[in-house]
């Protein structure tokens, strides 16, 4: 059995149940473990602290999957730990709401670098880690036969598998290859999904009760929707009698994607303007020229992955929801996102205050989003809150 000691002085993290383990706090790895194979952690006399995937590559050397001594990691464990995040869901999610859903989200359902996504009959795993590669065909097999899906893709085409040594792979992994695009429905709403090549594993499924929220607040608005990718907002905007939509995004497949879900649920594409350009650059385009909007939306891709990325994400954050307030009408709303792990919630709030400071605009929080409870966070776990988001409404 391999070991992993710590140093000491640095076990700290680990009795507080975080579950990863930086290169820095380990002081030797006894033994010769393979890349994914399971370790005992133990603190400098000795002591157990946790069993954990060994990482040999990463900055993070070990992902733990249990602080109980006596619980071995195979097979079994792995199930258990499926048939709770199942049904998680299930208790969760209410009946009707939606098609599609997160079923594993990582360290948050005590399994480090898995992350499944449901899509009707089919499910689409990200394998991030040493540790969930290594189980990687007990995983599959577990959750085909639990979900009772038809089929299992892999896009494990991250930056975080390079950094884990692991070489990026999108394939089928048990079953046939999906539809292209697949069909779901969510609140009512219909989606097109390409799940071989889209973004994440084919959806935000992360801001599918802020759709909703913004499908709430869109009556009678002119809505400017930013980082539109394939229409999810502009398509709740116009449910919720939107007068009209700018749909923006630099892709052009995004907005092809966005205009056929417009089009799927049979709202009138002549409401919407698509627009294929840098958001910073046509929001400056519009402040020149004088528009202004009723909602304004921004859901920006990641701009800092770690800590040590926020200062200079911060900036692009100010940037653009400075230029958004200054084109929204006096009652005008701003719906703006944060997906990056490096920007917390209070930092994120700050920048969108000094953005309203420097707009010269009086401007309240009239509510706080979050990412959908199919994304749980793990109090020991809070990186696991990503997705930040606020209802900004500009003083008439």
């Amino acid at each position: 059995m391999a070991v992993m000691r710590i140093r000491p002085g640095r076990e700290k993290s680990l009795l507080r149940r975080h579950p990863w383990v930086f290169s820095g706090a380990v002081a030797k790895v006894c033994g010769d473990p393979q890349a994914g194979e399971t370790v005992r952690i133990e603190a400098s006399d000795g002591s157990f602290l946790a069993w954990g995937a060994y990482s040999p590559h990463s900055q993070i050397q070990a992902r733990v999957w249990t602080w109980d001594e006596g619980e071995k990691v195979d097979a079994g464990f792995f199930r258990r730990r499926l048939c709770a995040a199942l049904a998680l869901r299930q208790a969760l999610i209410p009946a009707g709401e939606t098609s599609a859903e997160r079923l594993v989200h990582g360290e948050s359902d005590g399994l480090p670098g898995l992350v499944v996504d449901r899509y009707g009959d089919t499910l689409v795993a990200q394998f991030l880690s040493s540790g969930s590669e290594y189980w990687r065909s007990t995983l599959a097999d577990l959750l085909v036969e639990l979900s009772a899906a038809e089929r299992l893709f892999e896009r494990s085409d991250v930056d975080v598998r390079r950094l884990e040594g692991l070489p990026e792979r999108v394939c089928p992994v048990r079953g046939d290859e999906p539809p292209d695009p697949l069909e779901i429905v969510e609140n009512g709403l219909r989606f097109q999904v390409g799940v071989r090549g889209g973004h994440k594993t084919g959806f935000y499924l992360d801001q599918r009760r802020n759709r909703k929220r913004v499908r709430e607040l869109a009556q009678g608005r002119e809505v400017l929707d930013c980082f539109c990718y394939t229409g999810g907002f502009s398509t709740y905007a116009l449910a919720g009698g939107a007068t009209a939509v700018i749909a923006v995004d630099s892709s052009a497949d995004a907005l092809a994607a966005a205009r056929a879900n417009i089009e799927l649920n049979g709202f009138p594409v002549d409401k919407v303007t698509f627009v294929e350009a840098d958001v910073f650059k046509y929001l400056r385009t519009l402040r020149d020229q004088g528009r202004s909007f009723d909602m304004i939306i921004l859901d920006p891709p990641k701009f800092a992955q770690t800590a040590a990325q926020a200062q200079r994400a911060a900036r692009g954050y100010k940037d653009i929801n400075l230029l958004a307030l200054k084109l929204l009408r006096p009652g005008g709303m701003l719906v703006t996102f944060s997906c990056s792990g490096g920007v917390t919630a209070d930092l994120f709030q700050k920048i969108v205050a000094g953005a309203a400071l420097d707009s010269g605009r009086e401007a309240l929080i009239v509510e706080h989003l979050q990412q959908g409870p199919d994304h749980p966070v793990a109090l020991n776990f809070p990186e696991g809150a990503y997705l930040k988001g606020l209802v900004v409404r500009v003083s008439s």
